[in-house]
């Protein structure tokens, strides 16, 4: 209703199509719109009272982890991202009178096709909340490889109708793969997300993953093949493999394995900088990790659940203690978000596992220090050094 929209915390990239809701849906309404670089600008406020937020799961999670929050919205809003069952419980001891939702909704059915709400309750056994059933406009349908519905409990593709995207510019044969004939409605067309899911007896839809090499961090999803390609055309570099992994629940982050031609291992900083010069800021990994030979399973394809973890520490051999207050300020806070015993002022904040969510807890801590950051100051100045 148009009460949801009376004062809405504005936080979404204008290059997410998210936000043409959160934008629109407001101002047509005649709501407030309150701007704000980040998510975590909200614990700048010790009660605030808007009536909708939305986010990233992963966002959220950072913001209830802060001990100074205080929220009572009408509406929390998370989408982008699986919403584990564990933030769930977070979300309803912390903002007990607000409707949480779950949505799901690809750019190519904008903005939002299924739902689910926090007056539900998900499957006790189930790790993640699910996303719900077709909203106002929407059908939503679990078909196999032959475009046929697979029976309840199944697993199978999630094919989307209405308000569809009309295509990609410039890219028939993508269209065409993407946007296939309704096998039952003449002259309709189905989206085919990628997306694997099952339907449940009450209609609930339950999310699994993606069904070829797309991968999804932070509410992006991404072809992990153009980030291969990039680094590829680095000199030296032999062969490369990116995954998500995720070894703590509900933080995944993108690794990139590579095999280098010469015997010296891959410079993390310079092969950072190369895919910056050529890739959006969330596309580039967090960690890169140099091996002898990539993995292989019995059918001589990439074992991917055989590549190793990368090991984020402080390089102590080339430690650099802070020399000013604000230096001393700003490794302590890198030591804290990042759980390391201590930080030196010339290391990078992405070698030591720092990324988009992470460097928005360095933001709102080094706020409540007295330090005025944005999160982009961390991407432009990624050692504490530059950022003093």
């Amino acid at each position: 209703g148009e009460d949801t929209f009376a004062h809405t915390f504005f936080s979404t990239s204008l290059n997410f199509d998210v936000s043409v809701f959160e934008l629109f849906g407001t101002l047509a309404t005649g709501g407030t719109l309150e701007i704000a670089h980040n998510i975590l600008s909200l614990t700048d406020h010790p009660a605030w009272n808007g009536t909708l937020v939305s986010a990233v799961p992963s966002a959220f999670q950072a913001l209830v982890a802060e001990p100074t929050t205080r929220l009572d919205p009408k509406l929390l809003i998370l989408a982008g991202e699986a919403f584990p069952t564990t933030l769930l419980d977070q979300a309803r001891r912390a903002l007990p009178h607000t409707t949480v939702a779950n949505i799901y909704g690809p750019t190519e059915a904008t903005v939002y096709a299924t739902g689910w709400f926090s007056h539900e309750n998900p499957d006790p056994k189930a790790t993640t909340v699910p996303i719900g059933r077709p909203l106002a406009g929407k059908s939503a349908y679990v078909l196999d490889a032959t475009l046929n519905p697979v029976p309840a409990g199944s697993w199978g593709e999630l094919y989307l109708a209405g308000s569809l995207a009309r295509g990609y510019i410039g890219r028939p044969h993508l269209t065409s793969e993407r946007f296939v004939a309704h096998p039952y409605d003449q002259g309709a067309r189905l989206y085919r997300t990628g997306d694997l899911v099952r339907r449940h007896l009450d209609g609930t839809l339950e999310y699994a993953g993606r069904n070829d090499h797309q991968i999804k961090v932070r509410g992006h999803r991404i072809e992990t093949g153009e980030i291969e390609t990039a680094l590829l055309a680095l000199p030296g570099t032999g062969q490369a493999a990116v995954v998500a992994r995720e070894d703590q629940p509900g933080t995944k982050y993108l690794v990139a394995y590579l095999v280098t031609t010469g015997p010296e291992p891959a410079d993390p900083a310079e092969v950072r900088a190369h895919l910056a010069r050529t890739l959006p800021d969330h596309m580039v990994p967090a960690a890169f990790v140099t091996l002898d030979a990539l993995p292989l399973n019995a059918a001589g394809k990439l074992d991917r659940g055989a590549l190793p973890a990368p090991g984020f520490e402080a390089p102590d051999h080339v430690y650099t203690a802070p020399r000013t207050e604000t230096e001393r300020v700003l490794c302590e806070v890198w030591a804290e978000v990042l759980g390391l015993g201590q930080v030196g002022v010339e290391d990078d904040f992405f070698d030591l596992g720092g990324d988009s969510i992470i460097s928005l807890q360095v933001v709102s801590r080094a706020r409540r220090a007295g330090l005025a950051l944005t999160s982009r100051d961390v991407f432009l100045h990624p050692t504490v050094a530059t950022l003093a």
